[in-house]
């Protein structure tokens, strides 16, 4: 493909018109209807009517997970009740949950855009995809659900099963693609190895994976044990749920969204915009929601636009996957450490994707790091002195690698315990 960058040019101006048309529409709509907005706006002297460009969003202060949280049920949203037709809640593992309305068109965009990661990804109405997120308040499975039935695809709405039902159903209902978390894949790919079937009997084809981080190891541990493209996808239920942003076939980065969201990275400490290309806090301002819109929400997940064009020839520019969250960053004795830093340590290590926790305490003033791991039952079953040197081999690397002196404890296969679909990687008992 030729990129022709005139062309390109044109497009991203036209774009940054339509960016800014729906901005402008926002705004005035949140005024009007959101008194949580209306106050930071007066208190702030934010004139609705003085946004002429897109630079003049920096105007308007964060919005945060706790302005969301102090706002519990339903006092951001910008129409009445009446015009609600749908009510999912966030799926946070603290705090008060965050309530999030739809409208009719808010469904019919939410629906299409699920229905661009879909077709980016490879599928088409001739699939037949199985759905192992939880029905229920959390946005992941009913956005995949309806944006999979737009373009005319077979749904199985299984929800969250035992791994040896869901193997079933693969093989039953000729499921050629899966949508989960990509630790829920995992579990399922090991499970049919336990089983010793081989995945080269199933249909399946493609794997569209979220709602928590993962290394591209685990992508490629995860292709090679299902014998599948597996694809990152993105979203959040505080700006739409699942549809922010998804990856192509090229697999080079997710494609966001930008005719319906602004899309800005800063620096968390500074709250300044990072340059191109560096990795810092996502930050998001929807441009089309009409229930609940939302300005400048920090994510609090970390990520950095990558420069370029797409080989694949979409024009919308591409996010990294997340690299972790800003709320996850472990301070310890002076030191800044990332989860997603430790998983890399154990992955190579162990050989394939860890299971883990990382469990922080104050001990007599000191802060003290425990890293809780699932091992295979063969680990469990080997001599005491094997057991020993790998938690030694993890306890060097980590000392090695971060010049600290960490606690290493074995932990049985799945005894770690998941909050709703998730892992929280991190406990803070300080």
């Amino acid at each position: 493909m030729i990129w022709d960058k005139e062309k390109e040019s044109i497009q991203r101006e036209e774009l940054a018109q339509l960016q800014l048309e729906r901005l402008q529409s926002t705004i005035h709509r949140v005024y009007r209807n959101v008194p949580f907005y209306r106050r930071i706006f007066d208190k702030n002297s934010i004139d609705p009517d003085s946004f002429s460009s897109l630079e003049d969003i920096n105007k308007i202060p964060f919005t945060t997970k706790n302005d969301l949280r102090e706002n519990y049920p339903y006092g951001l949203f910008a129409v009445p009740l009446r015009e609600v037709v749908r009510i999912h809640t966030s799926s946070g593992t603290t705090g008060m949950p965050i309530v999030v309305g739809y409208t009719k068109n808010d469904l019919k965009i939410w629906t299409e855009l699920v229905a661009r990661v879909l077709t980016s990804s490879g599928i088409t109405k001739d699939d037949v995809i199985q759905i192992a997120f939880n029905y229920g308040l959390f946005t992941g499975a009913f956005g995949f659900h309806y944006g999979a039935e737009k373009i005319g695809a077979s749904v199985i709405p299984v929800s969250i099963e035992n791994p040896k039902k869901q193997i079933k159903i693969l093989q039953d209902y000729k499921t050629t693609a899966l949508i989960s978390t990509p630790s829920y894949a995992l579990l399922i790919a090991n499970t049919l190895i336990e089983m010793d079937i081989n995945p080269n009997s199933l249909y399946l084809r493609f794997g569209l994976f979220g709602a928590e981080p993962w290394s591209e190891r685990m992508r490629q541990e995860i292709e090679e044990k299902l014998k599948i493209t597996a694809l990152d996808n993105y979203g959040l239920s505080e700006i739409i749920g699942p549809g922010v942003a998804g990856e192509c076939l090229e697999k080079k980065g997710l494609h966001i969204q930008e005719d319906h969201f602004f899309y800005e990275i800063i620096d968390p400490q500074t709250l300044e915009p990072v340059k191109e290309g560096e990795t810092g806090e996502l930050v998001i301002t929807t441009l089309t929601k009409e229930a609940f819109p939302v300005l400048r929400f920090r994510t609090g997940d970390l990520t950095r636009f990558i420069p370029g064009e797409c080989p694949c020839g979409r024009t919308f520019r591409r996010i990294d996957r997340i690299m972790g969250r800003t709320d996850d960053m472990i301070i310890i004795r002076g030191m800044k450490i990332f989860p997603s830093q430790i998983e890399a340590i154990l992955y190579e290590i162990e050989g394939r994707q860890p299971n883990y926790q990382i469990v922080l305490e104050r001990q007599a003033g000191v802060d003290q790091m425990t890293i809780l791991l699932e091992m295979s039952e063969d680990i469990f079953s080997d001599v005491m002195r094997e057991q020993t040197q790998l938690v030694n081999t993890i306890k060097d690397r980590i000392a090695s690698e971060f010049g600290l002196s960490i606690n290493v404890k074995l932990a049985e296969r799945r005894s770690i315990e998941k909050v709703g679909e998730k892992i929280k990687r991190v406990i803070d008992k300080r």
